[in-house]
């Protein structure tokens, strides 16, 4: 028999002690510690074993397909992309075919599960879905990497404060260049467009719903398109500006800032047929602008539009805090106050309040979206305790986009879990 060749890039005791010298179907409970996960519609067998306290998904794959999944996932991760992170991978020669290996990502979700879990007739939770497909493919793109095969069953989401984030999850067709034409990028963009719109009416017809519902589905999957031109330009544009507008400049950094891009480098060239004008041209950095700015405060590691909330609550301590002393307090001295006497209790008081669902910086971002919602409602501030509380019930306003979490939390008793997984 010929052995396995193993390469492991966690190699705790509980992945070496798995049975790589069998096949992926021969794998079987109790004797490798097998979690029933369910999954999209895939090319190959898939499964999820628990080892060293960790869940890690394993995929049956040809071996050539398996080395470079392994290699351009090790790539996406160098260049920090919004993708499943590689962990190893075994060439079973004995059996001609390899298994690659995966971190589970905690806290997603399949778009299946929440498709069914979420009324037909809210199309903004839908929007919030393809907005982060779309920011996806955007990210994709500008660091040269051509999926190929985007689609509702090879994409994640997870929570990030009130947004969500799309995360790649096959990368069997994927490749990376040094940058991509606008020929490869509408060819990737025609894929997704017609993989989702395919994976949402199938979901729809299972649904049992009305031909005016699966027209509807089929145009919101066609304007991520729409979404991915709209974002791509505004990170591409070079705006031409006269000598005397130089402050618009501060508009269009702060818009990017807004929408989380760091700039690396900003550069005006005069424009050659009007001397008193220039073409401004920004070059963006990765879309973590105020997640980096808050780990440099507090050195907490969050998502963008985590980070995004979470600023805002501290700013708002650190006014409060100048109003209690009477002097200024600077935002370092805040950042490290807020952390201890604000964030660290109420995350926990949070996550408790949602029995534990996702991560505790996510519940407190829901706490305080509620919260607001909560005021709104009332005309004045109703305080933290009763937005606690009505995190607790799930008593949660119907415009908040913390609904969402529901689908974590499966003992909800919202209307919207009353569809079944299946």
């Amino acid at each position: 028999m010929r052995a396995p060749e193993l390469r492991l890039r966690a190699p705790t005791p509980g992945l070496l002690a798995l049975p790589w010298d069998r096949p992926l179907s021969d794998w079987i409970v109790p004797e490798v510690p097998l979690r029933d996960i369910a999954v999209g519609p895939s090319r190959h067998l898939v499964k999820f074993v628990d080892a060293d306290e960790q869940l890690w998904a394993v995929k049956d794959m040809p071996p050539r397909l398996a080395i470079k999944e392994y290699d351009v996932l090790r790539r996406l991760e160098d260049m920090g992309l919004p993708a499943v992170r590689p962990a190893g991978l075994v060439l079973q020669p004995e059996f001609d075919t390899a298994i690659l290996v995966t971190r589970y990502l905690e806290g997603s979700w399949q778009y299946r599960r929440l498709f069914m879990r979420l009324p037909p007739d809210e199309p903004k939770h839908r929007a919030r879905l393809f907005d982060a497909m779309a920011g996806l493919m955007v990210e994709l793109h500008r660091h040269g990497v051509f999926w190929g095969d985007c689609s509702l069953a090879n994409t994640l989401f997870s929570r990030d404060g009130q947004s969500l984030q799309a995360w790649l999850v096959d990368a069997e067709t994927s490749e990376v260049h040094p940058s991509l034409s606008r020929g490869q990028r509408q060819h990737d963009l025609e894929i997704l467009v017609e993989n989702v719109a395919m994976g949402m009416l199938d979901l729809a017809e299972r649904l049992g719903s009305s031909e005016e519902l699966q027209a509807t589905l089929i145009g919101e999957a066609e304007h991520i398109q729409v979404r991915y031109d709209t974002l791509w330009e505004t990170l591409h544009a070079e705006p031409v500006f006269g000598f005397n507008d130089r402050y618009r400049v501060e508009g269009t950094i702060r818009r990017l800032n807004e929408l989380g891009f760091a700039v690396d480098e900003l550069s005006m060239q005069p424009v050659s047929a009007s001397p008193d004008q220039f073409r401004v041209n920004v070059a963006v950095g990765d879309r973590r602008y105020h997640a980096q700015r808050l780990r440099d405060l507090t050195g907490l590691d969050v998502g963008e539009g985590q980070a995004r909330i979470l600023l805002g609550d501290l700013h708002a301590y650190q006014a409060q805090l100048c109003r209690e002393v009477g002097h200024d307090v600077d935002e370092s001295t805040a950042a490290q106050l807020w952390v201890i006497e604000v964030l660290r209790p109420y995350q926990q008081l949070a996550h408790d309040a949602v029995h534990h669902a996702g991560t505790a910086i996510q519940a407190y971002c829901d706490l305080l979206e509620v919260r607001w919602l909560l005021s709104e409602q009332a005309g004045q501030d109703v305080g933290t305790n009763k937005a606690l509380a009505a995190l607790a019930r799930n008593v949660i306003p119907n415009d908040s986009a913390a609904k969402l979490a529901i689908a974590e939390v499966p003992t909800a008793p919202f209307s919207v879990l009353e569809a079944d997984d299946d």
